[in-house]
C-alpha cells in the first residue's frame, strides 16, 4: 500500500485501519481485471472510513471504472475538498464527458488547475480536451488539441502510447489514413507494456486478418459420418451377451457445496461519519 496512504489510515484505531486496508488493497488488485468487485470493496471501505481523502479516491475511481460517473464525480469532488490537491481534476473532466456534458469538460481544460497540474496530468487533461472535441463533432480541433510539444518529443513517456494513439485515432476518424497508419507505427513503438491496440489497429488498415489456429485445425479435421448400427428394436448377438454379464450397479456420489468467494470484509467499528451527500454531480467540478 502506498506510504501516503498508509500515514491517513493511521487516524483510524488500529483494528478499523487494518480493516479498510485490506478493502483497499482488494480494490487496487481487482480493478482492472474484475472492476465490480473491486467496486463493492470500495463500498465497504467507504462505509468504515468515509473521512479518509484515501477512501474517497479508491471509491471515485472504482465507480470510474465501472462507468458510475456522478458517484465517481462525488467521490472525486470529496477527495479534493479533503486534499486541497488538483490531481484529480483531468479524471473528473473526464467524468463530465461520461455524463453526457463535454462541454463542461472543455470548461475545465481551461481553467487555473490545469496550470498547477505536472507534466503528466496537463497531458491526461489534453486528452480529455480532445475526447470532448470528439463528442461535439469537431474533428479537425480534436486534432489540433492533441498536436503539442509531448506529442512531438522523440522520448518516450508513461503517456506517450496513449497520446500518440489518440492523435492516430483522431486522424483516421478524420479520414487521413496514411497519417493515421503512421502514428498508430509510432504509438506501437512506445506501448512497451500493450496499454493499447495500436497492433490490431495496424493490421486492420494494411488489411491483415488474424485466424484462430484451433478454428482453422478444427475446419481442416476430415468428416467422418457414424457407421450404420442394427435397425431400431432389434439385438446382436455380442450385445445380448454383454447385458447378461453386466449388473446392476449403484452407488451415491457426495453432494459437494458450492464454494462461496470471500466477501468485503468489514468490522463493527465503522466510521460513522458517512459519505458525502452535499457533493452534487450537476455542479461545477471547480469549486
Amino acid at each position: 500500500m502506498d506510504k501516503d496512504v498508509r500515514q491517513e489510515l493511521q487516524s483510524l484505531p488500529k483494528g478499523l485501519a487494518e480493516d479498510v486496508a485490506r478493502n483497499l488493497v482488494m480494490v487496487a488488485n481487482l480493478i482492472d481485471e474484475e472492476p465490480e468487485k473491486a467496486y463493492e470493496y470500495s463500498r465497504v471501505a467507504l462505509r468504515l472510513a468515509s473521512r479518509v481523502a484515501a477512501v474517497r479516491e479508491a471509491a471515485g475511481f472504482a465507480a470510474y471504472t465501472t462507468q458510475k460517473y456522478s458517484e465517481a464525480l462525488a467521490e472525486f469532488r470529496a477527495a479534493r475538498r479533503m486534499t486541497g490537491t488538483v490531481e484529480l481534476w483531468p479524471v473528473m473532466a473526464d467524468c463530465e464527458r461520461g455524463l453526457g456534458r463535454p462541454e463542461r469538460a472543455l470548461a475545465m481544460a481551461g481553467e487555473p488547475e490545469v496550470q498547477k497540474l505536472d507534466k503528466a496530468g496537463q497531458v491526461e487533461m489534453r486528452l480529455v480536451a480532445a475526447g470532448a472535441r470528439r463528442d461535439m463533432d469537431q474533428l479537425d480541433a480534436a486534432i489540433v488539441t492533441l498536436q503539442s510539444p509531448e506529442l512531438a518529443s522523440q522520448s518516450v513517456q508513461p503517456w506517450t502510447a496513449r497520446l500518440r494513439y489518440a492523435y492516430a485515432d483522431a486522424l483516421l476518424a478524420a479520414g487521413r489514413e496514411d497519417e493515421a497508419r503512421e502514428w498508430f507505427a509510432k504509438a506501437l513503438e512506445a506501448d512497451k507494456d500493450g496499454t493499447t491496440d495500436a497492433s490490431d489497429r495496424l493490421a486492420e488498415l494494411d488489411g491483415v486478418e488474424f485466424v484462430d489456429v484451433m478454428d482453422a485445425l478444427d475446419g481442416d479435421a476430415p468428416h467422418h459420418e457414424p457407421e450404420a448400427g442394427p435397425r431400431h428394436g432389434t439385438e446382436t448377438e455380442s450385445e445380448v451377451e454383454t447385458e447378461s454379464e453386466v449388473g446392476t450397479a449403484t452407488g451415491t456420489a457426495d453432494a459437494a457445496g458450492d464454494r462461496e468467494e470471500p466477501r468485503p470484509s468489514s468490522t463493527d467499528g465503522a466510521d460513522t461519519g458517512g459519505a458525502d451527500t452535499d457533493a452534487d454531480p450537476s455542479e461545477r467540478s471547480a469549486e
